[in-house]
């Protein structure tokens, strides 16, 4: 399969990158800064842009067949739209060259999971250091919903760096009121890839832990 990742160069970025290019697929990357990829492979093609100017999507989701968003910053202070204004410009590319399918990573702790993802993030570190990166987050999932895409949403749990688990939970009311649950990011990619073939979660949110 053809597929676009947005947000490459980021931790899950560079799993899905790998994992898809082990699994055959031919694997385009956007990238604002293409040196921090540090993959090289003949199905790969890194290409320079950034979200927030459409003009550079356009060549970007071309001839694709999905397209899988792992965009983030860091940009935790100041209100920002990076996230939904980003994925804004994404939708309507896509849907001007009819690539129909989107996956895209969010979080739990938005919108109907809001107070899942354990007390540590609801009482603290949401509403003090997150809230407006997740309160863009909820500006994105309410676009992709929007949309006539055929998305699938990912929340994962609190993410880590730990090994791919061939045992995972997905779907809705994952998470927990009190404790945080976590997933590694290499699972969350093998979900994601995994999901597109099987299409279980098209216009649908699932949550994702361990």
């Amino acid at each position: 399969m053809k597929i676009l990742i947005i947000g490459a160069t980021g931790k899950t970025g560079k799993q899905l990158v790998q994992q898809g290019l082990e699994q055959g697929h031919t694997v385009s990357a956007l990238c604002r800064n293409p040196g921090k990829l540090k993959i090289n492979h003949p199905r790969l093609r890194v290409l320079q842009g950034n979200v927030l100017e459409a003009s550079s999507l356009v060549s970007a989701v071309e001839g694709q067949e999905a397209v899988i968003s792992a965009l983030g910053h860091k940009r935790f202070i100041l209100p920002s739209n990076i996230l939904s204004e980003g994925s804004i410009n994404l939708i309507r590319i896509m849907e001007a060259q009819q690539v129909n399918r989107l996956i895209c990573i969010t979080s739990l702790g938005i919108a109907d999971s809001r107070y899942r993802l354990g007390l540590y993030y609801t009482l603290f570190v949401i509403p003090v250091i997150l809230f407006f990166y997740f309160r863009d987050k909820e500006k994105q999932e309410m676009a992709i919903r929007q949309s006539k895409l055929e998305w699938t949403i990912v929340r994962p749990g609190q993410l880590t760096n730990g090994k791919q688990r061939a045992v995972y939970k997905t779907g809705p009311g994952l998470g927990h009121a009190l404790f945080t649950r976590m997933v590694s990011r290499a699972t969350v990619a093998a979900f994601i890839l995994k999901e597109l073939g099987q299409r279980k979660y098209i216009r649908q949110v699932s949550g994702i832990t361990h």
